[in-house]
Parts: C-alpha cells; structure tokens; sequence
C-alpha cells in the first residue's frame, strides 16, 4: 500500500485527491505544512506528496508553489477535485457569528461569509478547523470544510455547497523521487511544468515565450510570484504540453536556459483530464 503525505488533518481535501488518484489503496500522512508534506517523502517516510497548486476561483496556491521551489522531488502526476464546502458547527445558522478555515476556502466562500457577516480565522487547513471548532464546543463558531470532514469528527453540516461559483475546482500535482517516462499512447498527452527568472532587461521575457511559438508548443499556464529576499523580483512558473524525455522539448529547454538566470523542471506527467 502506498504511503502518501499530505498537508492537513484526515478529511482535507488534498486527502481526498489522493484517495481519488490512488484509487483508494493508500496510508494517507497528515502533515503541518506543505513543506513537511515534501519532507516527508524526500525522507523516504512517504512514497509520494500531494500538494494543492491552484483552484478556478481563488487561483494559484502561494505557499505551495514556495515549497516546490525548494524541493528536489518530481511532479509525476496531476489531478482535478471538484470542491464543495459546508459550513460545519455545533450551533443553529443564527447563532454563528465566526467561522473558521484554510484563507484558501474562506475566499472560495466569500459571497457567503459577507452576506452573512461572519468573522473569519484563518488557520492551516479546511479539516484542521473543523477540529478546532469541535474542541472549542460553542455554539457560536462554525468551520467551512468538506463533507467528509464532518463525518469524521462526527459535527453537523449546517449547510452545504457555501462555495461562490458551483464549478469550484482544484488542482493538485503528485510528487516523488521518481520522474516518469513520457506517455506511450498518442491520445494522452502529457505537460511539464517549469519555474524560471530572468533578467530585468528588454525582451527577455518575449524570447523565453518566443521558444515555445517556434517549437509549436502550447502553453497551459504562466504566472509570476515574487522572488524571495529579492525586492521587486519574480520566479515564473509555466506548464506546456509535451514531455522533458521528448527530444524536441528537451531541446527547447536547453534554449530557454541560455534566455533564464535561473530554470528548474518541476516535472512531466499525463496531462489530467477535468471531471
């Protein structure tokens, strides 16, 4: 059975994901952060971590990202979760006034906790603060969290599908120490996703950019995050369909190093499809 880590308490949604993945046959590992989520794997504690990286409504997880940086595993795998949050509590819908969850969820449920003019606490992770509110046994406090996560610290759902939009997805990648081989079926594609700096000088961007138009790749994603100890610098990150092993990507990537102060390959996997 494999042993796969993860940042959160049993019933987060990045559990969930990994049970989907996996097809249920895993020992799931609950973690504080993301960066122990990875540590445990490269430790050989876990076989594989699952990270959360962006959500249709709220976008790119940060503080994931931050933690891929700075680790030496490979993303081997992708997969879509489609999110529906419930306000969880102890008390009647108009007695809450507080609620508690990941910033994450908070913001996917926004338009509820505004109309509701509840005050949100942050805290690490949806099924963590159904914990939180369980311990705390007031009628006044509510947690926004799965499902699943109310089943298992047995607290009543007050209401369900809190979320903005209805179509409410995450994506998570999969990562071990292992990278993997390039699909052998022409109809499932694969991606790469890479993070790289450049310069601060004219056009450096454009030829970066510019490699893929010329090597008719297509891009699925690229955004900036800000550079750690770096004032008013920027790691980029982008995913493109193709494969590192495939001899006219690998080729690319060493043009895109000569246009880079910096390029790491975070991995290649199936592309996933949306269900």
């Amino acid at each position: 059975m494999k042993k796969i880590s993860f940042q959160g308490e049993h019933g987060a949604y990045s559990e969930t994901s990994a049970l989907k993945f996996f097809k249920n046959e895993i020992e799931s590992i609950p973690c504080l952060t993301f960066h122990d989520a990875l540590e445990q794997t490269e430790s050989d504690n876990s076989d594989y971590a699952i990270l959360p990286v962006e959500n249709s409504i709220e976008g790119s997880v940060g503080q994931s990202f931050d933690a891929i940086l700075s680790s030496n595993l490979h993303a081997v795998g992708e997969i879509y979760l489609e999110i529906h949050h419930c306000l969880i509590s102890n008390g009647k819908i108009d007695e809450i006034d507080t609620v508690y969850s990941h910033p994450q969820a908070l913001g996917q449920c926004s338009d509820f906790v505004q109309k509701k003019s509840l005050k949100t606490v942050p805290t690490y992770d949806t099924a963590g603060s159904v914990k939180i509110i369980k311990d705390l046994n007031e009628k006044n406090v509510a947690a926004i969290a799965s499902k699943n996560a109310a089943e298992i610290y047995n607290m009543p759902i007050i209401q369900e599908e809190i979320e903005n939009d209805s179509n409410n997805v995450t994506r998570f990648l999969i990562f071990s120490k292992q990278q993997t081989e390039a699909s052998p079926f022409v109809d499932v594609p694969d991606k790469t996703s890479i993070i790289f700096s450049i310069d601060h000088e004219p056009g450096t961007l454009y030829e970066v950019i510019k490699e893929f138009s010329n090597n008719n790749v297509s891009l699925t994603k690229i955004e900036s995050r800000p550079k750690k100890g770096a004032t008013w610098e920027y790691n980029f990150y982008l995913d493109f369909v193709g494969h590192m092993a495939d001899p006219q990507i690998s080729s690319m990537l060493d043009s895109l190093k000569k246009n880079t102060k910096f390029l790491k390959i975070i991995g290649s996997y199936p592309l996933a499809e949306l269900s």
